[in-house]
C-alpha cells in the first residue's frame, strides 16, 4: 500500500489524533468547524489525581470511531437507531481538527489558565466549535472567560460547583460555576443532575440567589428532558460542560467523584441532542475523566469520547449553525431513515 490513502488505518496503528482528524498546533492557521483542544490539567482536583492523563486516552478511544467510515466507503458515523449518518461532511471535507493540548504550566495556575482562555479565544476566532477535553471540572472557566458574546451555560454534574474559595483555593474543580457565574456575558445557569450527600445548602442558595436554574435528579425524574428545555431561551447560544460524574455511578468507573443514583448514558445525550437542535452550539466539554482510575477496557474514557462526538453530530444539524455556515440542511445528514 504505497498510497497513503489506502491505508487501513486500523484503531491500534498509527499517532492517535482525534478520530483521526488532522493536526493543527498553530491556531493561527485553523480552519475547521469543529476544533478538539485538550486540556490536562487536574491541579484543582482535592481527591485522586489523574484527570490529565483524559485527552491522551480519549484521543486513543477516539480512532476506534474513525475507521468504520472508510471500511464501508462512507464518511463519517452511522446511527443505526436513526438510519442516519452524522458528521460525514466534516469528515468529507476534515472540518474537524486536533487542535493538541493547552499548554500546562505545572504550580502556576494563572499562567495555565491564560493558556486555555487563549487557546479557546483562537479558536472561536476561527469560527469553530470548541470541543474541550479535560482535565478536572476547574478548566472549564478558562475555557468560557473567553466567549464576549451572551451565551447559556448548560451545566451536567452531580454537584453545584459553586463553593467559594477556602483558603484562598480559587481554581478548585468545586468552583468553576461560581467563577463563570460572575462574567458578564453569561446569562442564567441550568445546572442538571444534582444529588448525593456532599450537597451544600449555601452553595445552593448562592446559585439560586444568582437566577440559576438548578434540576435536581429529582427534579429531572419527574419532568425528563423538559426540564431543562423549558428553562432555555429561545434560539439563543449555548455551551454545554459535562462532568462525567452526571452518569449514574456504575457507568463512570474512572471518575473520582462519582455519585449513585445518575442519568444513563442515553438520558444524557437526548437531552444534550434536545439542546443543540433548540439552540445553536458554541462549545462543549467533557471533564473528570480518570484513566488512572478506570477500568482496563477504559469505559469511562470511551463513553466520554462517545458523547462528544455523538453531540458534535447533532450541533452541526442546527439550522443557525448551517446558516452561519451558508450550508443547506439537506446537505448535513445522509443515509434514509430506516423503515
Amino acid at each position: 500500500m504505497s498510497d497513503p490513502s489506502d491505508r487501513l488505518n486500523l484503531p491500534f496503528v498509527g499517532i492517535p489524533s482525534y478520530m483521526r482528524s488532522p493536526i493543527v498546533q498553530d491556531l493561527s492557521t485553523l480552519d475547521a468547524d469543529l476544533a478538539v483542544l485538550g486540556v490536562p490539567s487536574d491541579e484543582g482536583s482535592p481527591w485522586y489525581p489523574g484527570a490529565r492523563m483524559a485527552p491522551r486516552r480519549m484521543r486513543e478511544m477516539s480512532v476506534r470511531y474513525a475507521g468504520y467510515g472508510k471500511m464501508q466507503r462512507r464518511p463519517g458515523y452511522f446511527d443505526i437507531e436513526t438510519g442516519q449518518r452524522f458528521l460525514g461532511y466534516e469528515m468529507a471535507n476534515q472540518r474537524i481538527a486536533d487542535c493538541g493540548d493547552v499548554d500546562i504550566i505545572y504550580t502556576n495556575p494563572e499562567a495555565t489558565y491564560r493558556n486555555i482562555t487563549r487557546s479557546t479565544s483562537q479558536i472561536l476566532e476561527a469560527g469553530a466549535i470548541p470541543l474541550v477535553m479535560g482535565g478536572d471540572h476547574a478548566v472549564t472557566w478558562g475555557v468560557v472567560r473567553a466567549y464576549e458574546e451572551p451565551i447559556t451555560v448548560v451545566h451536567f454534574d452531580a454537584h453545584l460547583d459553586y463553593r467559594p474559595f477556602v483558603h484562598g483555593a480559587e481554581y478548585g474543580n468545586g468552583s468553576p460555576m461560581l467563577k463563570i457565574g460572575n462574567l458578564p456575558n453569561v446569562g442564567t445557569m441550568i445546572q442538571v443532575g444534582a444529588r448525593g450527600l456532599r450537597a451544600s445548602i449555601d452553595d445552593l442558595e448562592r446559585t439560586r440567589e444568582r437566577g440559576n436554574h438548578v434540576i435536581t435528579m429529582a427534579n429531572y425524574r419527574e419532568h425528563g428532558i423538559k426540564a431543562v428545555t423549558d428553562a432555555l431561551p429561545e434560539n439563543g447560544k449555548v455551551y454545554v460542560s459535562v462532568d462525567i460524574d452526571i452518569l449514574d455511578l456504575p457507568l463512570v468507573p474512572g471518575c473520582a467523584s462519582a455519585e449513585a443514583d445518575g442519568l444513563t448514558y442515553n438520558e444524557l445525550r437526548q437531552t444534550i441532542f434536545a439542546i443543540v437542535a433548540k439552540n445553536e452550539l458554541v462549545g462543549f466539554d467533557v471533564v473528570e475523566i480518570n484513566p488512572m482510575l478506570d477500568v482496563a477496557s477504559n469505559n469511562t474514557s470511551l463513553l466520554g469520547t462517545q458523547l462528544m462526538i455523538e453531540t458534535a453530530g447533532r450541533a452541526v444539524l442546527n439550522p443557525a449553525y448551517l446558516a452561519r455556515k451558508g450550508r443547506a440542511a439537506e446537505e448535513a445528514v445522509t443515509d434514509a431513515v430506516l423503515s
